[in-house]
């Protein structure tokens, strides 16, 4: 029996600017976002019956029925494709990026679990129908779909992906805070702000730092006015010379950018000893050459 594993990569927000909010209260965003080789695992094999399962360090109270993103993802392509094409499945999620914690974890799941639904249900369908499909569960699909470095607009749901993009050795951490996101958005004081400024035309990693440095993520300070321990993490990175560090999403989880996979992975283990209790992962991003987006 064909048992096929996919990757939901943690989705970093790099920059995140909010400049401004429909009638029916979505926020608009301007962000650049990347995606790591760490993440949560989703496997998929044909079954007698339908079965989820969650296992994994951040297994405990996430939703097993219709409240879970990846039994909402195969049920709503069950819905678009015809019930009839589509045998039951056995769905197993390794859940190893921390829940509400701003790098898309559920988003990806869901993503993963429909491109590999449709893979393995061999439908005709194209990425168009399947963004369509999951936007309707969550402004994040889309990016989350792509899974590589890209820019969005709009709600999340205008994603343009970029020609190429170096890899990136990075850290990520997260103090054990769960953050709502409607919370964070409420507590922002300022939602017109500009778009972000043009990428370099040269992309490597001091390009990136220093571009980075012109932009923000409009969500940190009101995400550490919910979660002060926001501000220890990215203390945190900085004491483990991180070149650049930064609160992804609508937090709790911080990045820090550095030089090389080695590098991130000594200041991993140097973090992991000062917080034991913390989640730290020393990851890289996937990268674009020319002419592969």
């Amino acid at each position: 029996m064909e048992v096929r594993t996919w990757l939901a990569p943690a989705k970093i927000n790099l920059a995140l600017h909010v400049t401004g909010r429909r009638d029916d209260g979505y926020h608009l965003i301007d962000s650049l976002a990347v995606f790591t080789r760490f993440g949560d695992r989703l496997e998929i094999e044909p079954a007698e019956h339908d079965e989820f399962s969650v296992s994994g360090r951040y297994a405990a109270g996430l939703p097993l029925d219709g409240g879970n993103l990846v039994v909402k993802a195969r049920d709503a392509l069950r819905l678009e494709a015809g019930a009839q094409h589509m045998p039951p499945v056995a769905i197993r999620l390794e859940k190893n990026l921390p829940i509400a914690s701003g790098v898309g974890g559920g988003s990806s799941d869901a993503a993963a679990a429909l491109n590999g639904l449709a893979r393995l249900w061999k439908l005709d369908i194209d990425d168009n129908s399947l963004a369509r499909i999951g936007l309707s569960l969550g402004a994040d699909l889309p990016m989350c779909l792509k899974g590589k470095p890209l820019v969005a607009r709009g709600i999340g749901d205008e994603v343009s992906s970029l020609p190429a993009f170096p890899a990136l050795g990075l850290v990520l951490v997260n103090p054990g805070g769960a953050v709502s996101t409607p919370d964070v958005f409420k507590a922002l004081s300022s939602r017109d702000n500009e778009a972000l400024p043009p990428l370099p035309k040269r992309l490597d990693f001091h390009a990136i730092r220093n571009w980075l440095e012109t932009t923000r993520n409009d969500l940190e300070a009101p995400a550490r006015s919910i979660e002060p321990a926001i501000g220890e993490a990215l203390k945190a990175l900085k004491r483990a010379d991180a070149a650049f560090a930064r609160m992804s999403g609508s937090g709790a989880t911080c990045f820090g950018l550095f030089e090389t996979g080695n590098v991130a992975k000594r200041a991993a283990i140097e973090i992991r000893a000062r917080h034991p209790d913390w989640f730290v992962a020393a990851t890289r991003s996937m990268e674009v050459s020319d002419g592969e987006a």
